[in-house]
């Protein structure tokens, strides 16, 4: 009687392990919408830096193709990171950033603050799940091109909010957007090749996850 039923709590052991994928600060990572060359993340725990490997025809239209790097969060919070390319790149539109999602299906309600491999800086979004993504109006254009070391996406209620900049520079504002995701929603780093042929790398670092004192004390690794 006990080994019948010891090894059903054994399986249901190892498929809890099989599906936690903690990887420093976020809870795990997937490549949305199935691309064709599969992403991957690794990280350093002794510079606290994150390798994302990633392919993706694009996060655009009615579904999206990318790696993500995510962390389940609920209520208010900033979002603050290092990123850098690695490489010259194969395509232009090539993108990395932070995103907030409001779940792992391809065609999910998102917001994301993106910066592009040709110096683009743009806030977009998707309005409901499925709909297309429409250009000009479901993106804010930074006024300049230029590749941020710092992007930062912060979430007071609805209201979402990019901002981008250098070390050692104030951040500056790209735009804010009233969004309609739920409360709860998965918040993480992304990178996209914007070419199904192509996989691409980015460095992310100084990962910073802060959340309101009413809601607990401050998280920053």
């Amino acid at each position: 009687m006990k080994s019948s039923l010891l090894l059903p709590l054994l399986f249901l052991c190892q498929l809890t392990l099989a599906q936690t994928k903690s990887i420093g600060v976020f809870d795990n990572h997937v490549d949305i919408g199935n691309p064709k060359i599969k992403g991957d993340v690794t990280y350093k725990k002794s510079t606290k830096t994150y390798l994302l490997t990633g392919a993706g025809y694009n996060i655009w239209f009615a579904r999206d193709e990318f790696q993500f790097l995510y962390k389940e969060l609920t209520g208010d919070f900033t979002l603050t990171a290092n990123f850098e390319f690695i490489g010259a790149g194969k395509d232009p539109h090539r993108k990395i950033g932070w995103m907030v999602r409001e779940s792992l299906a391809d065609t999910a309600v998102h917001v994301s603050a993106v910066s592009h491999g040709d110096g683009l800086v743009v806030m977009q979004w998707r309005t409901a799940a499925g709909a297309a993504m429409r250009d000009p109006q479901d993106e804010i254009f930074f006024a300049e091109k230029f590749l941020p070391q710092v992007i930062q996406m912060e979430r007071v209620g609805q209201k979402l909010t990019m901002r981008v900049g250098n070390p050692g520079e104030a951040l500056k504002t790209v735009g804010s957007y009233e969004s309609n995701l739920p409360d709860a929603v998965l918040g993480g780093v992304y990178i996209c090749s914007h070419n199904p042929e192509v996989a691409e790398q980015a460095r992310v670092w100084n990962v910073k996850i802060d959340r309101p004192r009413s809601v607990g004390s401050a998280t920053k690794k």
